[in-house]
Formats: C-alpha cells, structure tokens, sequence
C-alpha cells in the first residue's frame, strides 16, 4: 500500500528494522533469558554461560528490539511497542518481587531459627558461662543464628552458629543440638573468641 511501510516482522535476520523501535530495551536488558523466551530470542540463553553473560546483559539491551522485531510475527510498530513497554514495566516489577521475596523468606528463617529451643539454650548457656563473660563482659549480645533446625515428630536436630558481641569483645557460638522425644538438649555449644580464636566450652 502506498505510503505505509511493509511489516518486516518475523522475517530474519535480513529483516529490515524500522528505525523507530531500534533502541535500547528494557525489558531485554532486565529479563534477558525470560523476555527471550516470550520474543522468540532464543540467543539470549547465552546468560547461562559463564563470563558471555556478563556482556549478553549490554547486548540484550543494545540489539534486543531489534532481535525480537526480526524473529516475532508482529501486527504492527505499535503493537510492537506496546508489548516491549510492557515488557520493561516488568523488568522494573520483577526484581522489587524478588527482593521483596527472599527478604521475607530469611525474615521468616531467621525468626524461626531465633525462636528455637536450640538458640535459646545456647544463649542461656552463654550469658552464665564465666569464660565468654570475661572475654566478652557484660551485656552480652546475640545475633542472628546461621545453620539448620530439621524436625521430624518428636525428634529432631539443630547446627547453628551465631555472633556474640559485649563491651570487651566479640566472637562466635556454634551450637549442635538435639530434640528427643520433644525435649531438646546441647550436644556441643563453643564460643570463640574473634581476637585471640581460643575457643571455649560454655557447657563446663
């Protein structure tokens, strides 16, 4: 038709790419293999090979409306246009979603973990241990515990290392733990000493 441009789209790499839509793309920047999958821009799984990855972020970015014009049937430069806007406000969403995501998923371990029988016996066990109290006097303060609690029925087991933190020092409690017949009990619970590594045993 005179005077509307031909659709190129879908047609290759021969393809001809109208110059209004070949900029960068956001979407292809920030979801990379994930807006390949949806633009039939299969070479964006080059993500997964290491150190090739770390250029294929630019590359996508750079080439990707491009790429998605030439190899997706598309009805229009509009429709085009819409779709990769959309993709981009995705792009943005995602990774709020993930971050949001795993923070809640190590709030919820942590707090699990800091309100076990585990934590609490060691902790007990460290705040009336006279060697940690000279090292790391008085009040003593306790960080988050770091490991893994695996319950099953009545029985169970705990691997946990925390921070130990008091005006004279500071080191780390690593905790083995076990829960038998639902009462758990302190298998080994050290503290170490951060300045000087010795190590001592807070169930003495």
């Amino acid at each position: 038709m005179t005077g509307t441009m031909e659709n190129t789209s879908g047609g290759g790499s021969r393809a001809i790419v109208p110059a209004e839509i070949d900029r960068w793309n956001w979407g292809a920047f920030l979801l990379t293999w994930i807006w390949g999958i949806g633009n039939s821009t299969f070479i964006a799984f080059l993500m997964f090979v290491p150190l090739v990855n770390l250029v294929m972020w630019f590359v996508l970015g750079v080439k990707g409306s491009a790429w998605a014009w030439q190899n997706k049937h598309w009805e229009s430069v509009e429709d085009f246009k819409v779709a990769q806007r959309k993709w981009a406000m995705w792009g943005a969403v995602v990774p709020v979603l993930f971050v949001l995501l795993f923070g809640g998923t190590f709030w919820t371990v942590a707090s699990t973990m800091k309100n076990s029988d585990a934590y609490k016996l060691a902790v007990g066990e460290l705040q009336v241990s006279p060697g940690a109290t000279q090292v790391l006097g008085a009040p003593i303060k306790t960080g988050i515990p770091m490991g893994s609690i695996q319950i099953s029925g009545p029985d169970g087991k705990a691997s946990l290392a925390f921070s130990a933190e008091g005006p004279k020092g500071k080191g780390t409690v690593y905790v083995m733990a076990a829960e038998t017949m639902g009462q758990w009990r302190l298998d080994q619970a050290v503290f170490e000493d951060a300045a000087t590594k010795r190590r001592i045993d807070l169930r003495e």
